[in-house]
């Protein structure tokens, strides 16, 4: 019984999203009802900061109101598109947090030095691996709706292939061939850019 409620739910929140798009502030004000626990949930599990995943959840929620329109049903279902949009702002969140813990800012001239460990990321390292996450993301981006969405689910959730194939509602061939496909480009524009090893 759960499939449909799940289905149930899935249409209705393409439903809201068509009239947020034309800029229906009752929709959108279900829509909120509708998604908010199920997003803030996710925040929370890669923020584990109670008031940054509620501001994350606002930008998203900015986020969908201004760009409902670019939702496309053909590509995903519009729960794994707002959750997507909502990971990506955590990880952003998440990186801008790592470089401001790495800036270090000293102007009492008596403050104690410290040794940083050889290990280190240097800044050049840091605009490196900066690049390359850069890289990594343009590729990504750069592959079909279907096997990027495969990646991201495998990635993210790690989903099994039969589990892939029940969430996407594909056959598990396909599936694979997605999976298998998308890696296999992956690497080949990754060495293009320069990072194979």
């Amino acid at each position: 019984m759960a499939p449909p409620a799940s289905s149930d739910k899935s249409v209705r929140v393409g439903a809201l999203l068509s009239r947020i798009a034309m800029g229906d502030q009752v929709a959108f004000a279900e829509f909120y009802e509708v998604t908010s626990s199920h997003l803030y949930g996710v925040a929370l599990r890669i923020l584990k900061d109670p008031p940054a995943a509620e501001e994350i959840l606002q930008e998203a929620y900015v986020n969908v109101w201004h760009h409902a329109g670019s939702y496309e049903v053909a590509k995903s279902q519009p729960m794994t598109w707002l959750t997507s949009i909502v990971r990506n702002r955590c990880l952003d969140q998440l990186r801008r947090r790592e470089i401001d813990t790495v800036t270090l800012t000293s102007d009492d001239d008596d403050a104690p030095e410290y040794d940083i460990p050889d290990d280190a990321m240097t800044p050049a390292e840091m605009l490196l691996a900066g690049a390359e996450a850069r890289s990594v993301r343009d590729c990504v981006d750069a592959l079909d709706a279907g096997p990027k969405q495969a990646i991201a689910l495998a990635f993210y959730h790690g989903l099994s292939h039969s589990e892939l194939a029940s969430h996407m509602r594909q056959p598990l061939g396909t599936v694979k061939s997605w999976v298998r496909r998308a890696l296999e480009r992956l690497k080949d524009c990754l060495e293009r850019a320069g990072m194979g090893r």
